[in-house]
């Protein structure tokens, strides 16, 4: 598959990319090079490859989520620079 002048001005246009009029040649070199690596890698034999989920072979350690402490709104509003009826006050943002 080929590209052509009119193809580069159309993925310019969608991916919001600006091509000058005088690098719309090279772009559209650039474009044909990457379709024809892709297609290359086509022809790669992957009959016997498992899917790759993640490149970590790795496992997350998970924890047991436990609630240790509570009822300190008091401490975690000390340091709010406005606090009312027990939480942040923040500007209005939306009108």
């Amino acid at each position: 598959m080929a590209v052509d002048n009119d193809t580069v001005r159309r993925i310019a246009f969608l991916a919001r990319l600006k091509v000058e009029q005088d690098k719309l040649e090279e772009t559209k070199e650039e474009f044909n090079k990457i379709l024809a690596w892709v297609e290359e890698l086509g022809e790669v034999n992957t009959d016997n490859v498992e899917p790759l989920v993640s490149v970590n072979n790795e496992t997350l350690t998970l924890r047991q989520d436990e609630v240790l402490s509570g009822h300190i709104s008091e401490e975690i509003l000390a340091n709010a620079p406005a606090k009312e009826y027990g939480y942040f006050v923040v500007p209005k943002v939306v009108e």
